[in-house]
């Protein structure tokens, strides 16, 4: 891990790594729990953050327990309430504050679930959701993650990912969560492909049973993928012929978003036509 204030070697005093004090060691180890590629081990926690294992793990116990850490078998990842503090800081930033008129419309105009949602390694965690007036509710959250492999979101930024970065992210494991998941990263490749083609992507009840989603990606002002717009609902209500109809809607909005990325808020005029 990088060292900036406490990097001992950048210190006149060449003070120890006892010099960082308990809160930084807290923070680098919080820090390298957040680095892509997780989850951790914890023997690598403590070598990067340079902290004996016993330390380490003392310290992991106590960030599970308050949420912002989860561990599973001596591997660790972000908790929800690390994720949650990222949605919100996320949400006031540029992306976000040109997505909120744009998922509102979208919502508008498809009657369903809209999600704005940011890539976090391997995993996409959702930043904004809007939702219609209906007797159901989705039953995803602002912070929560994804995978990328998987979902509508995920692969709509995977899909503007460096062939060098969908490799990293396909090497897995790419576990089936339904019976429809697909595992196989050749496949996964060939349905990324159909986003040139069509402008989004689609997931058919493969990362939740009965929920169909369609997403298009994000990109800003450097042409690099900023998050992706999605619709979701449950089958019976985003059916397989509406989904012609809704794609294009999705893709729109995501090229709206993109359009004020690189050339700010006018782009974001909502015409009342639909």
């Amino acid at each position: 891990m990088e060292r900036a204030v406490n990097d001992p070697a950048g210190s006149k005093q060449g003070h120890s790594s006892d010099a960082r004090g308990a809160v930084g060691k807290a923070l680098e180890l919080l820090a390298a729990l957040a680095l892509p590629g997780g989850p951790h081990r914890l023997a690598d926690l403590a070598k990067r953050c340079d902290l004996p294992k016993p330390t380490a793990h003392r310290m992991l116990q106590t960030m599970a327990a308050a949420g912002f850490a989860v561990g599973t078998g001596g591997q660790y990842h972000v908790g929800p309430r690390l994720l949650g503090l990222s949605a919100a800081v996320l949400a006031s930033s540029e992306a976000t504050q040109f997505t909120r008129p744009v998922l509102r419309e979208l919502r508008r105009r498809t009657g369903h679930t809209v999600h704005y949602a940011v890539r976090h390694g391997d995993q996409a965690v959702y930043v904004e959701k809007v939702e219609p007036e209906q007797s159901y509710r989705m039953n995803s959250r602002v912070g929560g993650e994804v995978p990328l492999y998987c979902t509508a979101v995920g692969r709509a930024i995977l899909s503007r990912l460096s062939e060098a970065e969908i490799d990293v992210v396909l090497a897995g494991p790419l576990p089936a969560r339904t019976q429809r998941t697909l595992t196989d990263p050749a496949r996964i490749r060939r349905e990324l492909s159909k986003m040139d083609k069509v402008g989004y992507v689609v997931d058919d009840e493969q990362n939740e049973p009965h929920v169909r989603c369609v997403a298009a990606p994000v990109v800003d002002r450097l042409g690099q993928v900023a998050g992706a717009i999605s619709v979701s609902g449950l089958t019976f209500t985003l059916t397989l012929d509406s989904v012609a109809v809704l794609g294009p809607l999705v893709a729109e909005a995501a090229a709206r978003v993109s359009g004020a990325l690189s050339s700010g808020p006018a782009m974001l005029l909502v015409s009342d036509v639909d």
